[in-house]
């Protein structure tokens, strides 16, 4: 079953590259702590999540933090390298977290694996919004198959109270 408004994230272990090589953060201590937006994508350099899903919430991102978010993650099914790369070449900086699930289990344990194997990527994270306050999901924002629309940084902003 999906994670749904109301529930607190459950724990897990996610990859972050850190200035020595990768390293393993638990989810409570990337998503628990103060009021973070965590979009899923199904792969990094894939042509929506690179041509308009993370780059939306790069352009976004200091309007976020204006209506007081305090971190902004990007998540997908992908090893802690591509996402770092991905990162680098889309000029994150700061503004985002670049969080690698490798083997799929941060986004089976959200009740979110999206099977994508008919299109030769295995199984991957479905494209998902979630706004979570000291790790309590307030809104969640769930695309349908092959849309990209209520998981974008625009509307997630319009959401924001």
């Amino acid at each position: 079953m999906a994670i749904k408004t109301g529930d607190r994230i459950p724990d897990g272990e996610l990859r972050l590259m850190g200035k020595q090589g990768p390293v393993s953060v638990s989810a409570e201590e990337l998503l628990g702590n103060g009021r973070v937006v965590v979009f899923s994508v199904p792969g990094a350099f894939t042509p929506t999540c690179n041509a308009r899903h993370l780059p939306g919430f790069v352009q976004q991102a200091g309007e976020f933090r204006a209506r007081g978010v305090d971190k902004l993650v990007c998540l997908a099914v992908n090893d802690v390298f591509v996402m770092d790369a991905w990162g680098r070449s889309a000029n994150v900086g700061d503004a985002i977290v670049m969080a690698a699930d490798g083997n799929g289990d941060y986004s089976r344990a959200l009740g979110l694996e999206l099977d994508a194997r008919g299109h030769g990527m295995g199984m991957r994270g479905q494209r998902f919004a979630l706004v979570i306050d000291n790790g309590i999901v307030r809104q969640a924002h769930f695309e349908a198959r092959g849309e990209f629309r209520v998981s974008s940084a625009e509307h997630v902003l319009e959401q924001l109270a």
